[in-house]
């Protein structure tokens, strides 16, 4: 099922406020992660975990070059964090992935504070 790009969004971002208030901030990474996973799992999302993202290299294709967090429907990339401020170091990490997959959006998530509307920020490939 394709879903419009506001509308996953919205359910993504829905599930990963619910799992930041049952959790609050100061966990792993991978703790956030498991939890997402099964959320978006349950409200019936196909749900990729650290999915292979190989790096096409001068016509050699170079596997296990980057791993995405979570890859939802084939379209939206999720990156997970648990930072104390998000830099553009991130930024950049998030671009390339949506740039070397072709995926439209991607949501970079910082569960490592207060409130998490403050830890999200959203991406459009401008190369599609």
């Amino acid at each position: 099922m394709r879903f419009a790009e506001g509308q996953l969004t919205s359910i993504v971002i829905g599930k990963a406020i619910e799992v930041h208030r049952a959790l609050g901030p100061g966990l792993l990474e991978s703790a956030y992660q498991e939890c997402l996973l099964y959320e978006l799992q349950e409200a019936g999302l196909f749900v990729e975990r650290e999915k292979a993202l190989p790096i096409i290299y001068k016509d050699v294709r170079l596997e296990h070059g980057y791993r995405l967090d979570l890859l939802v429907e084939g379209q939206l990339v999720i990156e997970l964090k648990t930072v104390e401020q998000l830099t553009d170091v991130h930024t950049a990490q998030i671009l390339t992935y949506l740039r070397l997959g072709a995926f439209p959006l991607g949501l970079l998530i910082n569960f490592h504070v207060k409130m998490l509307r403050e830890g999200i920020r959203r991406y459009a490939n401008s190369s599609l």
